[in-house]
């Protein structure tokens, strides 16, 4: 369910989380706020989640989204695959916060399983390997 199938769906909804698994590292979590930072310029429904070790959390960013109006919130993990967390841990996370938030929560696929990410790290791997790099 990806490319167009998700491009559809997601215009479905007043806002998207990207939820990150979270760090005490600050260095860690540059990059993640630097894209929702990226993304916020052009898709204003869009902001950042952790899911454990820094804030804001999943729980946080869905009641703020919900106190600037949304009904119906999108979460687009930013994982490589799904393991546990994405297959356990947070669908449980979100059939508790849909029902205290009172709004729609819909868990995408994770950002890993996207053609585009695919090839996008097979041509940078491959860069590499062509350059030397080792």
């Amino acid at each position: 369910m990806y490319i167009l199938e998700i491009r559809q769906f997601i215009m479905t909804f007043d806002h998207t989380i990207l939820l990150a698994h979270g760090s005490r590292d600050s260095n860690w979590l540059q990059p993640f706020i630097a894209l929702t930072e990226r993304l916020s310029q052009s898709a204003t429904q869009v902001s950042l989640a952790f899911m454990e070790l820094a804030e804001p959390t999943l729980e946080q960013a869905v009641i703020n989204a919900r106190n600037q109006g949304a009904q119906s919130i999108a979460v687009l993990p930013l994982f490589f695959a799904a393991g546990k967390h994405l297959r356990e841990d947070v669908p449980a996370m979100i059939a508790e916060l849909t029902e205290k938030a009172g709004v729609d929560i819909s868990l995408l696929p994770p950002l890993g399983e996207h053609p585009l990410f695919i090839d996008t790290v097979e041509g940078i791997v491959r860069d590499l390997l062509q350059s030397g790099a080792r």
